[in-house]
């Protein structure tokens, strides 16, 4: 019974749309309806604006970090699921969110959350990775793709040198969501016609 709830709360931290709630809010905006469509990061700093872009991506972040963590709690002590399977059942809820008709986002930030809940230093190198890829590229879904690629480097390294088998399983699940969840991007990147940013 505690296995069940722990993965329904993880789903459903997973599923708020940190974009959608935000837009509505504080800006009468569903950005569903602007920009690409999604309820990321990316498509809430291009339709509202650096500041809610910042408070979205934290937000998103913050879910797989939180999903990551609910072992913490007294309740859930007792469960026997490996945290990082609760990550990536707050990811498939970040993608497919309960609270947003199952249109959410591409999985980016929340999975950045559940390696900063399960491993800091490994998420520490995936944003200074992500930043280095952003401003040789100027495009922020590659620079994401690229990201997933580093983190599958890094976590096979370290299953190697740890024997964390986990970590690289869950790393190579994320990463195959990103790819998977930009495949409009890739297309975009392969024609040229992929936003590129300009504050970096």
């Amino acid at each position: 019974m505690v296995n069940a709830i722990i993965l329904i709360c993880a789903y459903l931290i997973g599923s708020i749309p940190s974009g959608l709630w935000i837009g509505k809010l504080f800006y009468k905006t569903d950005i569903r309806q602007h920009g690409s469509g999604n309820l990321g990061g990316t498509n809430s700093f291009r339709v509202l604006g650096k500041k809610a872009g910042i408070v979205v991506t934290s937000l998103d972040i913050l879910k797989g970090t939180a999903a990551t963590l609910l072992l913490l709690i007294p309740y859930f002590s007792e469960s026997t699921i490996h945290p990082l399977i609760l990550g990536v059942v707050a990811v498939v809820g970040h993608m497919f969110p309960i609270f947003a008709g199952f249109r959410g986002g591409k999985a980016v930030a929340t999975s950045g959350g559940v390696l900063l809940g399960y491993s800091w230093p490994f998420f520490i190198v995936l944003i200074i990775a992500f930043f280095i890829a952003l401003k040789a590229t100027k495009i922020v879904s590659l620079s994401s793709m690229i990201v997933a690629v580093v983190g599958l480097v890094y976590s096979a390294i370290y299953w190697i040198v740890t024997g964390d088998f986990a970590l690289f399983i869950l790393v190579a699940v994320l990463a195959f969501f990103i790819f998977y969840r930009h495949r409009a991007n890739i297309k975009r990147i392969k024609e040229g016609t992929e936003p590129k940013v300009k504050w970096i």
